[in-house]
């Protein structure tokens, strides 16, 4: 037996490791007094705990800080998922959100290891008032369920439980998430074990859910405003295209046209690439629109404007140039490809039937073309769309419904 001196000795050493943060001390397995034998194993048992809650508060920090980094509420809560397994032990996490008008709960996030059968699924949603949520709302205090199955039972209109031992959770551990004294929603820890959780798992969760719930509110903040921000850029870029747009017929102004058409010519002498631009005018407009009135000349624009972006490129561009003439800018397009183009456009603006009935009628198009290689010769916005304009004059005076390259 080991004299008693000796064992303070060790008990002494094993208080003083504790105190430098070194939580694994054992004892010689010698014949001593029952009392002190106790005395040891609480001793060992203190030491283990001591450990359990200095690595679950380390955790919690890590946690914290690493969850901290996340700005949107999908990045704060995968990171959860992933951070908590070593604290609380579960096989589901589900987020649910109370609605901002505070009637329903719905759920906003599930993340399992179980991900081919989950029944409970983003987007369901359950009235708050009446469920047992309602009651953790208002202790604001977490709730374990150890026996799922019992507490469905219990609770048959229970639809999230019958979807959550669908599952096959047996367990679950709920917390309220409040921030700034509001609850904002509910975390769902679920096990496939019956059983898991006890009151340490609680304590646990309570000082987690502090922190969690004002990084989701951030996070939900964060959220409205990112996506405020993307409907507010959405319909600046919409007002943008608006703006730079014939009202009529949704082609590009005058002003956004020639625009292109400077960009173009600029990046055509700087690759060493043809420009081609088409003037466009509508045939016998005028007679059209004394006829048929505006509503119906409107309409002919209408369908010429669209007709010529049907069969453009993506990359080309057409405006209005004028009442009833159109531009289009042909970027990498030699004389000859811009007559292809225009004559497919001419030919499918021709099978056009417009107005109804016996009123029925067709309308046609002439077009000029004028082209600068960018190699031999370099040409400024005014002298191609001179040439192209003396070009369409050609096509008019040559009897209209025509393609005239300058």
């Amino acid at each position: 037996m080991m004299p008693p001196d000796d064992r303070l000795t060790l008990y002494k050493n094993a208080i003083r490791k504790m105190k430098d943060g070194d939580f694994f001390i054992s004892f010689p397995d010698t014949t001593i007094d029952s009392h002190l034998r106790d005395f040891e194993n609480d001793l060992i048992e203190l030491s283990a705990w001591i450990d359990q809650r200095f690595r679950e508060i380390n955790k919690l920090h890590e946690i914290s800080t690493e969850i901290s980094k996340g700005s949107l509420l999908s990045d704060i809560i995968d990171q959860i998922y992933h951070a908590f397994q070593e604290v609380i032990p579960y096989d589901r996490i589900g987020c649910a959100l109370i609605s901002d008008d505070g009637k329903e709960v719905i759920t906003h996030w599930v993340k399992t290891n179980y991900q081919e059968r989950i029944k409970l699924t983003r987007g369901f949603s359950a009235p708050l008032a009446g469920s047992s949520l309602e009651l953790i709302l208002q202790t604001q205090q977490p709730r374990i369920l150890n026996d799922l199955e019992e507490y469905l039972a219990d609770h048959p209109k229970s639809n999230s439980t019958r979807l959550m031992v669908a599952e096959g959770a047996q367990s679950s551990l709920t917390c309220p998430l409040v921030a700034n004294e509001k609850t904002i929603g509910f975390i769902f820890f679920s096990s496939l074990e019956k059983n898991t959780y006890r009151d340490i798992h609680q304590k646990i969760f309570v000082y987690i859910a502090q922190q969690v719930s004002l990084l989701i509110e951030r996070a939900r903040l964060y959220q409205q405003v990112y996506e405020l921000n993307h409907r507010l850029a959405d319909a600046t870029a919409l007002l943008r295209e608006q703006a730079c747009r014939d009202s009529l017929t949704g082609v590009y102004h005058r002003g956004t046209i020639m625009e292109f058409l400077g960009k173009n010519l600029h990046a055509g002498v700087r690759k060493k690439k043809p420009v081609s631009v088409i003037m466009v005018d509508v045939d016998n407009f005028k007679a059209i629109s004394d006829i048929y009135g505006h509503i119906v000349s409107d309409a002919v624009l209408q369908q010429v404007a669209k007709t010529m972006v049907h069969h453009l490129r993506k990359y080309d561009n057409v405006g209005r140039y004028g009442g009833k003439e159109f531009l289009i800018v042909l970027d990498d397009t030699d004389a000859t490809g811009a007559m292809i183009v225009a004559e497919r456009i001419r030919h499918a603006i021709s099978r056009l039937k417009l107005g109804s009935g016996d009123e029925a009628f067709s309308v046609t198009v002439s077009m000029g073309i004028s082209t600068t290689d960018n190699v031999t010769s370099i040409k400024n916005e005014e002298s191609l769309l001179s040439e192209a304009d003396k070009a369409l004059y050609h096509a008019k005076e040559e009897g209209k419904n025509q393609v005239v390259i300058a």
